[in-house]
């Protein structure tokens, strides 16, 4: 909870282009697991299928997503991210973990090691509760 409201505050007060937390969540996941079809998507993400196409379209209209033709022959239409998405997603990061940084600066660094060590374990918790691990990055 902490986090989540430091975040909030650190995204209300920045300057320039700022994803949306639909569309983060969304190319994250399309930078570790893609193309994906909108089903994939929304089955991934535990949303219903209009909620992602939506999300998706807008997406689009702002040169964050593409759609693809499947690479596997498929007839779903997949989408991928674009360079420009990505170059967000990455500034967004970048901003992000300053911000962490800025609240965990002073900690020691086995401090910092427990936690997370405590956050990854939290995390694939909650994911083995929902049946919906996560991709991670290599």
């Amino acid at each position: 909870m902490l986090l989540s409201r430091h975040s909030l505050m650190a995204r209300t007060h920045r300057k320039g282009q700022v994803l949306e937390r639909s569309a983060y969540i969304l190319l994250s996941r399309l930078q570790l697991e893609s193309p994906m079809s909108l089903r994939q998507l929304a089955e991934a993400l535990r949303l219903d299928i209009s909620t992602i196409n939506r999300q998706v379209r807008s997406m689009a209209r702002q040169n964050l997503v593409e759609g693809v033709i499947d690479p596997e022959g498929g007839a779903a239409r997949k989408f991928v991210a674009t360079e420009h998405g990505l170059e967000l997603l990455r500034e967004d990061r970048r901003l992000s973990t300053e911000g962490v940084g800025k609240v965990v600066g002073s900690w020691k660094s086995a401090e910092l090691s427990q936690f997370r060590q405590l956050l990854d374990k939290f995390n694939r918790s909650v994911e083995n509760l929902e049946d919906n691990e996560w991709p991670r990055p290599d």
